[in-house]
């Protein structure tokens, strides 16, 4: 056996390796289909459609995000030293997870003549008003249920998950397209997560935890024990993913759904390369919680391997990113170019943030991490809004850019610091 085939073998049943590239694998086949999703929606519907449609989708994973309760890192971080109450941990959280993700998803509905003002039509039908709230549940306890496979270092089934979901989401969006207008884009994301999630909590759960059952549950000492991590967590969660979710919002409230259109498209594209340091920060989190005696190690590694997949995606976007744009329509490529090439180079300094806050996790210091990350959203946000008028889609794009760069300098400078510190 060669040398590099020995280093591969020798990588591949390294865990913290072999699930980040599970992790990473399941991410690129969600942006390859997502690509292709909304390529067939540009090319099926007008763009005022994909403009409410993303819009729409943009709403249901704000309410996943604040539906997930922090849980999601908390399953992580605690389940691996759960022992015998590991499936009342994971039960009594897809519970809380559930129960939140349909009271946000029905006030959003109740209110949304007040913070959107052109997605009412939800409100005004009573299947578009369940099927949201619907979708936005499946959507939550699938997020949250694919994590209880990184904190047990089984991520290649979050990767079969992922094929469920997108090979249904893909079916579904051509099927649809004949009278359903904008619901024909959305519906596919909510009922493709309903399937993947029926087929990991039914086939896949049993095969890591056997003898495992999804049950709706509530058990205090679980509560008890994750909450104030969770807690923290869900403040930073919120606050990271905040402009994620809000941008679309606030692109098609002051600059109308087509801009959103090209805004969206140019978003979802750029997630292909924010999707690489999340992964792996995540198993850079269940690794440690395993064994936090190789954090710096494994720190190091996660580094070195996130810029190592992130680097060359960021140059094909700055170079050949108004080609992967034509694909949809040379409209988009004319309207979104800058800001993608913006957004891409903005993954750099966003994955020396991501690891960083991964060790911060794994140490349970958090006050850093939503410190920090409350400066990106408040300064993302805040100029975001000031930047449209003047600069249009792009406006976002800066902010977003400068304030992950800012603090990816401040990480640098602290951690060279310490290091120069320990070395003293």
């Amino acid at each position: 056996m060669s040398r590099l085939a020995l280093e591969i073998r020798k990588r591949w049943h390294d865990s913290l390796y072999r699930n980040s590239l599970y992790l990473m694998a399941s991410s690129a086949i969600t942006a390859v289909v997502g690509f292709v999703f909304w390529m067939l929606a540009a090319r099926f519907y007008p763009a005022e459609d994909v403009g409410i449609a993303s819009a729409v989708i943009s709403a249901m994973s704000l309410i996943t995000l604040l539906a997930s309760l922090g849980l999601d890192y908390g399953i992580v971080r605690f389940l691996p030293s759960a022992g015998e109450d590991a499936n009342k941990m994971i039960n009594t959280c897809l519970t809380l997870c559930g129960v939140a993700a349909i009271v946000i998803a029905t006030g959003f509905v109740l209110g949304v003549e007040v913070w959107s003002p052109p997605l009412a039509f939800l409100r005004h039908n009573w299947v578009l008003f369940l099927a949201f709230v619907g979708f936005s549940g499946a959507g939550t306890v699938s997020l949250f249920q694919g994590r209880v496979f990184v904190a047990e270092r089984r991520a290649g089934c979050t990767l079969l998950k992922s094929a469920v979901f997108n090979a249904a989401r893909l079916a579904l969006v051509t099927g649809l397209s004949v009278s359903f207008a904008a619901f024909g884009i959305y519906a596919p994301w909510g009922l493709a997560h309903a399937l993947a999630l029926a087929v990991a909590l039914m086939v896949l759960m049993p095969l890591v935890r056997p003898g495992y059952r999804p049950w709706p549950r509530l058990q205090r000492a679980v509560i008890a024990r994750i909450t104030r991590f969770s807690f923290a967590n869900y403040v930073t969660a919120l606050l990271w993913m905040a402009p994620t979710f809000i941008l679309p919002l606030m692109v098609v409230n002051r600059l109308g759904a087509e801009a959103n259109a090209y805004f969206y498209i140019a978003w979802a594209i750029a997630n292909v390369l924010f999707v690489v340091p999340i992964a792996t920060a995540f198993t850079l989190l269940a690794e440690g919680a395993h064994d936090d005696a190789r954090l710096a190690h494994d720190a190091k590694r996660t580094i070195a391997l996130t810029l190592a997949v992130v680097v060359p995606l960021v140059l094909f976007a700055s170079f050949a990113g108004d080609r992967v744009l034509r694909l949809f329509d040379p409209v988009y490529a004319e309207n979104a170019f800058d800001l993608l090439r913006l957004l891409s180079i903005s993954a750099v300094p966003l994955s020396v943030n991501f690891v960083y806050f991964g060790v911060l996790r794994v140490r349970m210091r958090m006050w850093p991490v939503v410190l920090l990350s409350g400066f990106i959203a408040f300064s993302t946000l805040v100029a975001g809004w000031f930047l449209l008028p003047g600069m249009d889609i792009l406006g976002p794009g800066v902010a977003w850019f400068s304030s992950q760069g800012l603090v990816a300098v401040l990480v640098v400078l602290w951690t060279l610091r310490r290091m120069r510190g320990d070395t003293a």
